[in-house]
């Protein structure tokens, strides 16, 4: 059940932009993606996947149950608290869903994320970068040199413009703060469970191609605006960015994720993906783009900069689309 018009859900969907923009994520109370989190430990602790470790189809059956218990928690949470919130006062309820929504959004944690990396590399200190480098990325960055650094935060800013900008807020616009809440209990099962390790490859399944199913139409449209953005940004090639969506987004692993990452490195001249390190194995990513200069740490404030122009294109859409209809 619906409880904001389209037109309300437009400026909800803006104002947590805003929110997101000057506070960020919130450090108190808890993040809403902590409670997701020890949700989903608690019921994976609770399904127990390890005792049918020779039946796949039972696993994959408990990883499916994993994924719409969390799905429905999550939203049905947040449902509740919005009409809760609503029925005491409408502009409480505007209020509630505006903060709640931009907790799913995370361009300002992004670009701070990304700047604890860039900073220690200008400074000379990679041994910092590499820890910053560490704390957004699953691969292993001990060894990381000047120039993997910068791609481990270039392809994370990359990628999580669709996860932590396009996504949650489309969702928003689509049914509030109880779909962004939705989708970022997704996209949370994913980061935790969605791998394909003796682990997790059946248990996680289901919850991938949630993630997958529910990225699929953002990413594109993310693949559109940051060649917009590269278009119009000095320095920067908005056809070579669509070229390079088109030759290489294919070749990720991911359905969704070669989009933002190939757009970014076409619109940048430079490669990305490459030789990864996870547990100390080596494993060799998709390369794409064309690497037409070295990749240099300059290339995170770059990649910050196409992120918050598409962060700046979704506002205006929402904001004409509201004044063309109200």
């Amino acid at each position: 059940m619906m409880l904001y018009s389209f037109k309300e859900l437009l400026l909800i969907a803006a104002a947590a932009l805003v929110i997101d923009w000057a506070v960020g994520d919130p450090k108190w109370p808890t993040h809403p993606v902590i409670w997701i989190g020890r949700l989903i430990r608690l019921l994976e602790k609770r399904l127990a996947p390890e005792r049918f470790a020779g039946s796949p189809h039972v696993v994959r059956l408990l990883g499916a149950a994993l994924t719409f218990v969390t799905l429905l928690v999550s939203g049905g949470l947040m449902w509740l608290i919005v009409w809760a919130t609503d029925a005491i006062h409408a502009w409480l309820g505007y209020a509630v869903s505006a903060w709640f929504v931009s907790t799913t959004i995370a361009v300002k944690g992004l670009r701070e994320a990304a700047m604890l990396v860039y900073k220690p590399l200008v400074e000379g200190n990679l041994e910092d970068a590499r820890k910053y480098a560490g704390y957004i990325v699953g691969r292993d960055t001990s060894g990381l040199d000047e120039r993997e650094a910068s791609r481990a935060a270039v392809e994370t800013v990359a990628e999580n413009t669709v996860d932590a900008l396009v996504s949650p807020l489309l969702f928003a616009l689509a049914g509030g703060a109880p779909f962004a809440m939705l989708y970022r209990a997704a996209n949370t099962l994913d980061s935790m469970v969605g791998y394909r390790n003796d682990k997790y490859k059946y248990f996680g399944w289901c919850s991938a191609r949630m993630d997958d199913v529910l990225n699929y139409l953002p990413a594109r449209l993310t693949g559109v605006m940051l060649t917009i953005m590269a278009a119009i940004t000095p320095g920067l090639n908005g056809r070579r960015a669509a070229k390079a969506v088109m030759a290489f987004a294919g070749r990720h692993p991911s359905p969704n994720s070669g989009i933002p990452e190939s757009a970014v490195a076409g619109a940048l001249g430079i490669e990305l993906g490459g030789t990864n390190v996870y547990f100390g194995v080596r494993s060799e990513r998709a390369r794409m783009g064309w690497p037409l200069r070295p990749l240099v740490p300059i290339d995170i404030v770059r990649t910050v900069r196409l992120l918050y122009g598409v962060s700046i294109i979704l506002f205006a859409a929402v904001i004409s689309i509201w004044l063309v209809i109200r």
